[in-house]
């Protein structure tokens, strides 16, 4: 609990210090104090942070859903949009000298090219020289410049970067195709499709038009099977019901499959799993299925079940398998991967890392994960994991677009 207090105490400290540097640089260096712009720049930024904090805790607080919806676009948006304009603007730290320094030597040169020749007059009185003062109000307009165009250009990045991302998340997600050999898979089962979708995150952001996207978007692939691998939604069966309903309409030759996510366990896993059988689809909670085409589908819980005392059971799931057999595994989070190794797992679908969704949150997502995205192999194991369909948080992806993908198995036998 002391360490608990610590870490938000620190990360109330670092908020608190970034929202000074942007009030700062984007408020009071770029406008007259006392003017209405200052006041409005003083209460945006005062507030703006509050609806993220509510965006953030509404749903664990059980409020109301459309309380959630009210708060989540401007707080979530605006967590955006600190990231890229504090970047933005501490890019602007090293252009604000080069900029006053130039505007600088401008200004001498236009004094200089208006001081007069002196003439030689024996006995002209003496001309004082001007007064140093005068140059103060120069300097205080040239910095006001700077300031100006350093603050708009962060600000113009920002909510260009942010809009563009913005845009790639609720237009949909696009399909990738993605080839991968497996040494067991039996020659019938050769391009053999699974459409794999994760982090579809359903919320107070996005809703019915966004899983209808999704839905839309698999079925016009006419996929041999469909793999959601976590993180359907983000709140209750009560509130995200009616948004998940599209999910009904997936169609695929041997049916659709579902693994947890963590958010799931944030959520009311068991009431979603519930809701998803109802749906059509079939959970495989620490589970495989014989796929009729020759290879083993296997699911595993994800591992933030471990706190409700499930959690995944690759015993359960894979033990007394024929070998000889490919298997294909379903987990939400790349981390199990060395578990899937252990017991002969051929491929592993995953998610969870949404490609580090915001740049450069990639390098922080490689920190935590052996694969953030795309195919790798460990060992005699392939893991795949999937940037995702949707987003968690602000419903904007940079340099981490979202994803569908069609795994097309080839039989080394073919």
């Amino acid at each position: 609990m002391v360490a608990f207090l610590l870490v938000l105490v620190v990360v109330l400290a670092v908020l608190g210090g970034v929202h000074w540097y942007v009030w700062r640089r984007l408020v009071r260096d770029v406008t007259v104090a006392g003017g209405l712009p200052r006041r409005l720049g003083t209460v945006a930024v005062v507030a703006l942070p509050l609806f993220s904090l509510a965006a953030l805790a509404s749903s664990r607080a059980g409020a109301p859903f459309w309380f959630q919806q009210v708060v989540a676009w401007p707080g979530f948006l605006w967590l955006a949009l600190l990231l890229y304009v504090t970047l933005a603007l501490v890019v602007g730290e090293a252009v604000r000298p080069v900029l006053r320094a130039r505007l600088e030597r401008r200004a001498k040169a236009a004094v200089a090219a208006e001081v007069p020749v002196p003439v030689s007059v024996p006995d002209a009185p003496r001309a004082e020289a001007a007064p140093p003062a005068a140059e103060a109000p120069v300097d205080v307009s040239r910095r006001l410049f700077v300031s100006r165009v350093v603050g708009g250009s962060a600000a113009a990045v920002a909510v260009g970067t942010v809009g563009y991302g913005a845009y790639g998340v609720l237009r949909g997600p696009r399909v990738k195709r993605v080839t991968v050999p497996l040494a067991k898979l039996a020659r019938a089962a050769h391009g053999y499709r699974i459409a794999v979708v994760s982090d579809i995150h359903l919320g107070p952001i996005l809703g019915r038009a966004h899983s209808q996207r999704i839905v839309d978007a698999i079925n016009s692939t006419q996929p041999d099977l469909i793999a959601i691998v976590g993180d359907l939604v983000d709140g209750t069966v009560e509130n995200l019901g009616p948004a998940a309903e599209p999910l009904a309409r997936l169609r695929a030759r041997h049916g659709s499959f579902f693994v947890t996510g963590n958010h799931e366990y944030f959520s009311g896993a068991d009431a979603w799993v519930d809701h998803v059988r109802e749906l059509g689809l079939r959970p495989l909670r620490n589970e495989r299925v014989e796929i009729a085409a020759g290879f083993d589908l296997a699911g595993v819980d994800d591992v933030a079940g471990e706190s409700e005392g499930q959690g995944p059971d690759f015993g359960r799931a894979l033990g007394d398998r024929d070998r000889a057999r490919a298997a294909v595994l379903l987990a939400h989070q790349p981390i199990v991967i060395h578990d899937a190794v252990r017991n002969g797992v051929d491929l592993q679908l995953s998610g969870h890392t949404h490609g580090g969704q915001l740049w450069p949150g990639n390098y922080l997502a490689e920190l935590a994960n052996p694969t953030v995205a795309g195919l790798e192999q460990y060992g005699d194991t392939q893991l795949y994991v999937s940037r995702g369909a949707g987003a968690w948080g602000p419903p904007v992806r940079v340099g981490a677009p979202s994803d569908i993908t069609i795994v097309e198995l080839a039989s080394k036998q073919a």
